[in-house]
């Protein structure tokens, strides 16, 4: 019913322009799609506008788009999010799910291994092989090399005997359980989801250490929404997000709600960015 609504309220006119959105590529797109389509027809409604999803192939290209102004809103990871803010004048982050103001990340072996879960950090994961996600990530790639770089005092291609960048958190299960690579790093939540999904066997690739918590996923607008949709559009863009209560796509994004974001939120990542050199 909601999707003939909209097909009429677009067909008569009554939406007056176009509002475009995107989002880093970091999992499966079909999911993306999935998700990011519930969402533009809800802030059609909410916000009077023809929002429309631009799927992205890669994180430097989703941090591209909004700089040119082909999308007025993306979200981002937290590293993302940081390089887009300092590229894009005035953006500001405006909105982050509950969950991601304590983020974390996973390490992950394959069996084979005979690596077991620990508090510790995972000394034994030297010399083996090892995947990221994107090289842009924030839970596939810059914390995790973090705390590698903290806990063994040398880059990544000085600890693993070959290092990868699967491009997103499901290749880099899919890869460790396959033992394509022995080691990977991964976003906590795909990692749930995939669980619950049935499509993790726990019996090739597991656990064994979690990063402590780090700001990560949020919503981040151009700074000028307001010069071109009018005088308040990006508070109540900031509301109608933190107002979402639809079930359906809250699931999607595997999130209880958003809560108001800021951009000194992220200074610890930006810290960690300068401090690994992935940076500047």
């Amino acid at each position: 019913m909601k999707k003939i609504l909209l097909v009429v309220l677009l067909a008569s006119g009554l939406f007056s322009q176009t509002f475009t959105f995107s989002a880093i590529p970091d999992q499966d797109e079909t999911k993306l799609q999935k998700r990011f389509s519930k969402l533009a027809l809800y802030l059609s409604k909410e916000l009077n506008v023809d929002a429309k999803f631009i799927p992205i192939k890669s994180y430097s290209a989703s941090i591209a788009a909004f700089r040119n102004k082909q999308v007025q809103l993306a979200w981002f990871g937290g590293f993302s999010g940081v390089k887009a803010r300092q590229i894009v004048p005035n953006s500001i982050a405006i909105a982050q799910g509950i969950q991601d103001r304590e983020f974390c990340s996973y390490i992950i072996v394959n069996a084979k291994t005979g690596l077991e879960y620990s508090k510790e950090f995972p000394k034994a994961i030297q010399n083996k092989t090892f995947t990221f996600g994107s090289k842009g990530s924030t839970s596939g790639r810059l914390m995790p090399e973090y705390y590698i770089r903290v806990h063994l005092n040398k880059a990544p291609s000085e600890v693993f005997t070959k290092v990868g960048y699967s491009g997103n958190h499901t290749k880099t299960i899919a890869l460790v359980q396959s033992g394509a690579y022995e080691v990977g790093a991964v976003n906590y939540k795909v990692w749930n989801s995939a669980l619950k999904a049935g499509k993790i066997d726990t019996s090739k690739v597991k656990i064994i250490w979690r990063t402590p918590t780090f700001p990560d996923y949020q919503f981040t607008a151009h700074g000028d929404l307001d010069a071109t949709y009018g005088k308040g559009f990006t508070q109540k863009l900031k509301l109608t997000l933190l107002n979402l209560k639809d079930k359906e796509i809250l699931d999607s994004f595997e999130r209880s709600g958003f809560i108001e974001a800021k951009n000194s939120d992220f200074d610890p990542i930006l810290s960690v960015g300068r401090q690994t050199g992935l940076l500047d």
